[in-house]
């Protein structure tokens, strides 16, 4: 649960020599992102370059770091009649171009629409006579860069530097800022050039082919200019729809700026990060009429997708606590960046925990990946399984969660990490007993996910209490800083690796060691960010293999993960929300790797929980990757993340 010591300063995790080693050999930091299957796929493709000149050539550009498949998407021109498009490359990666001659054929003067396979626009780009010839193209920036028209060669396939003008003209340094799809549908323009720019006779425009472009001054007739550095504010007359897009043209009907969103991603509003630059993303406060606030982060390309909805009585979200930086040399995610909320509003709420909170440990079932375990600190374990996109309670096994036990039933586990043990049981580990919660109860527990009933009582239980005396000071707060996380680690991957035992000082012999089962387990210490490693024994007993120097000030969960062969120890934001991966070395130790951060747009909270998918459900490239939040705040009461715990998004395979 949220914790509010003040160990925060980490040393580095790693320095810039070991951060990338061993990863490119797991495909950890050169696998590309996954084609995107969902409609956000598409927020950061863009028009970027268009000719009319009788090739008719265009160019898209990914400014996102997930790739996008453009199968089945189509264009138009200016007469709306969708036709399908044969690209240079079906999917659009990273950071990329295609190309494709349009089927349609461009006028002198014309409009080019993109939309998806499933009829969302993409993006449009229009022109008076004469300014897509030679071409017409985004300068000062790929993807995000002002239209003007260039004079001399085209470079499709490519950058757009060549060719682009050396300064734009200062009405092509008007942006469009930030929109509101929330009700009052307002935009803001920015212009971010050093000269007052008349805009009186400017039009836009949403999605909606059918509507005629509306001139800005009849909806704010008080709005003729905008000036250097200024705002201008008005509410869109013709409504802007939780998935929609608008577009900005100039007086002569060139196209200036534009900016679409999937579902709910204009709510509260949808921003450039860093204001004025970059692409959009959702942010948790609308800011019309001054600088973007880029909560979470500025100038990223993610989106926080879904969430919303009314708090339930007596749900109440608690604000993080213990914000600290993250370690030194620290990477920025490898994955998408786009994230989406992946629980009902309150879904967490229990007898013993009617607030909703307090969601820590997550793990991915590796024989099922369609089933992930979730530990709730006051003595409930869930089952959760995936509904129209959303992680719900298995209804087969506990629509509820079950309630879980210390051996012989009794006392309320502060149940903090969960992992599943190569024998398919749960395994759970508690800091204290909720009804004492002053005296420190550091356990690992095993429970049979098929057993009957609402309450879950333990096979065995591993009792290494006396091994932190630190925490047993009458504090309850010291108390609960024990068991954070568990992860499973194979004996497959110890020996593999030549993992050093250092009980004897030779390589690991799970023969050493009979009544173990198949692999260790690795308890993440909260006080000291330290790993330590236990063989769990079937009479009862443990062997104590040590601890393991993760770098990091905290540590929340622990997870063993196939896909890059590493063990990852996670820190909420008392580390800078970040996840330490960890490998054997030459010596025979483990030791950190690589450490990334959470995608930029989440929020700073006391994120506890990370579980990422086995590789066997991978599509195009990607996994998912889970994340909770233990106090259910997100990005504050006026957010749609509000009363959310869980959080997905991608992670390479």
């Amino acid at each position: 649960m949220p914790t509010s010591h003040s160990r925060v300063g980490a040393a580095s995790v790693c320095a810039a020599a070991v951060a990338f080693s061993g990863l490119a050999a797991t495909g950890l930091l050169a696998a590309q992102p996954a084609a995107a299957a969902d409609p956000a796929g598409y927020q950061n493709v863009r028009i970027n370059e268009v000719t009319s000149l009788g090739n008719d050539t265009v160019e898209l550009y990914n400014a996102g770091s997930t790739a996008v498949s453009l199968s089945g998407w189509k264009m138009s021109d200016d007469g709306f009649s969708p036709q399908s498009f044969t690209p240079s490359a079906t999917t659009l990666a990273a950071g990329r171009f295609v190309t494709f001659n349009s089927p349609k054929g461009l006028g002198d003067a014309d409009k080019l629409v993109i939309y998806t396979a499933g009829g969302a626009v993409v993006d449009r780009a229009e022109w008076a006579t004469g300014k897509a010839k030679p071409a017409m193209a985004r300068c000062g920036g790929d993807g995000t860069g002002a239209w003007t028209t260039t004079a001399t060669a085209t470079t499709f396939g490519a950058a757009n530097a060549p060719g682009c003008p050396s300064s734009v003209p200062p009405a092509s340094q008007v942006r469009i800022n930030e929109v509101t799809s929330d009700g009052s549908d307002t935009v803001e323009l920015y212009n971010g050039g050093t000269s007052a720019v008349g805009i009186g006779s400017w039009k836009y425009v949403d999605s909606d082919t059918a509507h005629s472009p509306v001139t800005i001054s009849s909806s704010a007739p008080s709005a003729t200019s905008i000036p250097a550095g200024g705002y201008v504010t008005f509410d869109s007359t013709l409504g802007l729809g939780d998935t929609d897009s608008l577009f900005l043209t100039d007086g002569n009907g060139t196209s200036v700026d534009s900016v679409a969103w999937p579902t709910g991603g204009a709510k509260p509003s949808d921003e450039r990060c860093a204001n004025g630059t970059g692409w959009f993303r959702t942010s948790a406060t609308a800011t019309p009429g001054s600088a973007n606030s880029c909560t979470g982060g500025g100038g990223q390309t993610g989106r926080l997708l879904g969430g919303g909805g009314a708090l339930t009585s007596g749900c109440t979200p608690e604000a993080p606590s213990g914000t600290g930086p993250a370690p030194a040399g620290t990477s920025a995610w490898p994955g998408g960046l786009d994230v989406t909320i992946t629980d009902n509003v309150c879904a967490f709420t229990t007898s013993t925990g009617p607030e909703g909170r307090d969601v820590s440990g997550l793990a991915f079932d590796p024989a099922n990946p369609s089933v992930l375990w979730a530990a709730k600190n006051k003595n409930w374990l869930y089952r959760l399984v995936k509904s129209n996109g959303t992680w719900v309670p298995d209804p087969s096994w506990s629509a509820t969660g079950k309630q879980i036990r210390f051996a012989g039933g009794s006392g309320q586990p502060d149940s903090e990490g969960v992992t599943v043990g190569g024998n398919g049981h749960i395994y759970v580990t508690s800091e204290r007993d909720n009804a004492d919660n002053t005296v420190p109860k550091d356990t690992i527990m095993e429970f049979d996910p098929a057993a009957t009933g609402s309450t879950l009582t333990p096979l065995h239980q591993w009792d290494m209490t006396a091994q932190f005396p630190q925490l047993d000071t009458g504090s309850k707060d010291d108390a609960n800083l024990g068991f954070e996380g568990v992860g499973y680690v194979p004996d497959s991957w110890l020996t593999a690796n030549g993992w050093v035992d250092p009980l004897t000082g030779a390589p690991y012999n799970p023969a050493d060691y009979p009544l173990h089962g198949s692999g260790l387990y690795a308890a993440g210490l909260e006080w000291d960010g330290t790993l330590h490693v236990y063989g769990l024994n079937s009479d009862g007993t443990f062997t104590t293999f040590g601890a393991v120097t993760t770098g990091k000030a905290s540590v929340m969960d622990v997870t063993f993960d196939a896909g890059t062969q590493r063990i990852v120890a996670t820190c909420d934001n008392t580390c800078g929300e970040t996840h330490t991966f960890m490998k054997v070395d030459a010596a025979g130790r483990i030791v950190p790797d690589v450490t990334y951060t959470n995608p930029a747009v989440m929020p700073t909270d006391n994120l506890e929980g990370f579980a990422i998918a086995p590789p066997s459900p991978c599509v195009a490239g990607a996994r998912e990757a889970v994340w909770s939040d233990d106090g259910i705040h997100g990005f504050g009461s006026a957010s749609s993340s509000y009363g959310h715990a869980l959080y997905s998004g991608t992670f390479p395979c």
